[in-house]
């Protein structure tokens, strides 16, 4: 008969968003430790809350399969001495493997005779292999630890209580400062605590001390009282799905409620209501049919329907509070000027070793006019960015975003707008903040569009200037995201801009506040994130080829890369890749370029492959570039089957070379082929 496992850790509230990384965590060590340990089960259930991580395997044996393992060693010439002993490779072969050379038997494989032993090893009991369930718990990682009382260990939060169980049988186990018992603790305010009575009465025993340790139930709890609430107040209600997954890991036991603000609030943006409810409050957005913002919101308790109206006039008091702030902030802002603003920039740390957030905008709008120029922007175009790399910042300087940091760009737009700007350059002061995560929304109008990629050009030249340059998974400034997000929108907007080109441009700029360094770890580190970019699908050889073409302009490498993936299926991307890096093996020996001299010409097969190569010409479209480039295979075979390159008349053979270097150049505006494996 089989038996159900179950192991509980109850812990103080964790950060919600550790809960759910932290609950499947669990369920893959335990799934881990299973298959360590030869134990078949039929399922494995997770459980989490706030205050509590837990998994329960069902379908398990009593005792873990017993081992049957062969093991080859040494062969029988050297397992042997000449009197026909075990010699001590032998012994210690077998010594290895927990037997003796009794056990020693000799098998022919590929006309030698090796030796061979079997070890067999009887399968434990399940009662035995669970003492090795702390070991799974230790071994837990988690981005925020913490020590606790006098204790030299660390956990993500202090622990209370540890259970494990089979079936209704409880273990004794150490964990931490702690020994496993039948005991778990109930909900803080309306538990207490509780035996846990079996595996498979756990959820029944933890609902009687309001817990609900299922995260989906809680989850669908919390929605389907969200859709009551929204029959009964005829209203929408905004479930967003980050924010929902949120709120149920705050939660052990979910009570939904709505509640309402005054209708004069509304008259603030709308991102600033929303900002202060979602973000700061963790409340539900509520909206009529047609979208339109409510004076209600909707959140969750952490308990039941008791007393629930105090806690709707208590959060409603809480709420106001803020959107008074929100609405002082809103009508003072208005009375500044975005010419003072950012001349107060100049006071303001851009970083220590970097200097203000005036200079970084002075370097922004110097980086912008050259972007733009090579974006090829429109005269219209290069006047908007012009102006909205003069005052981009300013917003940093309200008291809106000084309270709500969230806000930064959004009450810049709303601001510049309100003080005459052109909506254009309103709007990039906005999107210079885009992408704000790595698959974050990217800008859409040109402006804003170059106008980000030069904001976070400075900042990434800047602080590896300074050499602030992110090392390991440490990454403090965010440069990688930047990167990111700079090769994001040159490859959206398709803009035909060589990432290198551009960099010798931006180094040869001189500025009074900072002067650029290290120009080839800022290459690297930006080829490093289009090497991110590009399809996990792309074997690693035609990455690195790709990367190391002459070209680095974004789109054309993502596109390249994937054309030669998609050609590696055919039949004829062998013979190709093999030709083209013979090609490319003789013309990385050339030191000096020369041009080609048609009259040294001994045969028709160097007339053909020089016609051929004055015959490519790559397009946009990279599958065509690949496929002409692919269609020179017999052309590039039959001048190697009918020329000799490395011949001793030495103008021969640089002519020769030569007409090599001019298919390789242009290859090489693919990937360096070379360096693809033709396997």
């Amino acid at each position: 008969m089989t038996k159900q496992l179950l192991v509980e850790l109850g812990l103080e509230e964790m950060p919600a968003y550790t809960v759910t990384p932290s609950m499947k965590q669990l369920r893959d060590r335990m799934v881990s430790f299973l298959t360590d340990n030869r134990l078949s089960y039929e399922r494995v259930e997770m459980f989490s809350t706030p205050r509590r991580l837990a998994v329960r395997v069902s379908g398990l044996p009593d005792r873990q399969e017993d081992l049957t393992e062969d093991f080859r060693g040494p062969s029988k010439k050297i397992a042997l001495d000449t009197d026909g002993n075990f010699t001590k490779a032998a012994q210690g072969f077998v010594r290895g493997k927990g037997l003796t050379v009794d056990a020693i038997r000799f098998e022919e494989e590929k006309g030698e005779e090796y030796v061979y032993v079997t070890k067999q090893e009887a399968g434990r009991s399940l009662e035995d292999l669970v003492a090795g369930i702390p070991a799974i718990l230790e071994a837990m990682t988690f981005p925020v630890n913490m020590h606790w009382a006098s204790n030299s260990f660390e956990y993500i939060r202090p622990v209370h209580t540890f259970t494990v169980l089979i079936d209704d049988t409880s273990f004794t186990l150490p964990f931490l400062d702690i020994e496993s018992s039948r005991t778990s603790r109930g909900h803080r305010f309306l538990g207490h605590d509780v035996s846990i009575q079996s595996a498979a009465t756990y959820e029944d025993d933890l609902r009687d001390v309001y817990v609900i340790t299922d995260a989906t139930e809680r989850e669908n709890r919390i929605i389907e009282q969200i859709r009551e609430l929204e029959k009964a107040y005829n209203v929408s209600v905004e479930i967003d799905e980050a924010l929902l997954n949120e709120v149920l890991n705050l939660v052990e036991y979910p009570t939904a409620f709505i509640g309402r603000f005054d209708e004069k609030y509304l008259d603030i943006p709308e991102e600033v209501l929303v900002t202060s409810m979602k973000t700061h409050q963790r409340y539900f957005v509520v909206r009529d049919a047609s979208g339109k913002l409510l004076p209600y919101f909707v959140s969750v308790r952490n308990g039941n329907d008791q007393f629930l109206d105090n806690v709707v006039k208590g959060n409603q008091k809480v709420l106001v509070a803020r959107l008074e702030d929100a609405e002082f902030f809103w009508r003072e802002d208005q009375r500044l000027d975005i010419e003072e603003l950012v001349a107060k920039l100049q006071q303001v740390t851009f970083h220590e070793k970097i200097g203000s957030l005036y200079d970084h905008m002075s370097r922004t709008r110097a980086i912008a006019a050259l972007v733009a120029d090579l974006a090829e922007l429109s005269d219209s175009d290069k006047a908007d960015l012009d102006r909205a790399s003069q005052i981009y910042k300013f917003d940093l300087l309200t008291g809106m975003v000084g309270e709500f940091d969230e806000l930064q760009g959004l009450m810049g737009e709303k601001y510049a707008l309100l003080a005459g700007e052109n909506p254009r350059v309103a709007t990039a002061i906005r999107e210079h903040y885009l992408p704000n995560s790595s698959d974050g929304e990217l800008p859409d109008s040109k402006v804003g569009a170059v106008l980000a990629i030069a904001d976070k050009l400075d900042t990434i030249l800047s602080f590896f200037s300074v050499r602030l340059i992110p090392s390991g998974s440490n990454d403090p400034y965010a440069l990688r995201r930047a990167t990111q997000g700079i090769v994001r929108i040159l490859d959206k907007f398709g803009w035909d801009i060589a990432l290198d080109s551009l960099l010798d441009a931006l180094y040869a700029l001189s500025f009074d506040s900072l002067t650029y360094q290290n120009q080839a770890e800022v290459l690297d580190f930006v080829r490093g994130r289009v090497e991110k970019m590009i399809d996990k699908g792309v074997s690693k050889d035609i990455v690195a080829a790709v990367l190391a073409s002459s070209t680095f302009v974004v789109r054309d490498l993502i596109e390249s890369a994937q054309a030669l993936a998609d050609k590696s299926k055919d039949a004829d991307y062998k013979p190709a890749i093999e030709a083209l890096a013979r090609v490319f093996n003789l013309a990385d020996k050339v030191e000096e370029t020369h041009p080609v001299d048609t009259s040294l010409f001994e045969n028709a097969s160097e007339t053909a492959f020089y016609e051929a190569v004055e015959a490519l010409h790559f397009g946009h479209e990279a599958s065509d570039n690949v496929a002409q480039l692919f269609a020179l295979t017999p052309v590039i075979t039959d001048f190697f089957d009918n020329t000799m390159v490395m011949v001793d008349d030495e103008k021969l053979k640089t002519n020769r070379l030569a007409l090599l270097k001019a298919l390789a150049d242009k290859a090489g505006q693919l990937a360096k082929f070379n360096q693809i494996s033709s396997k």
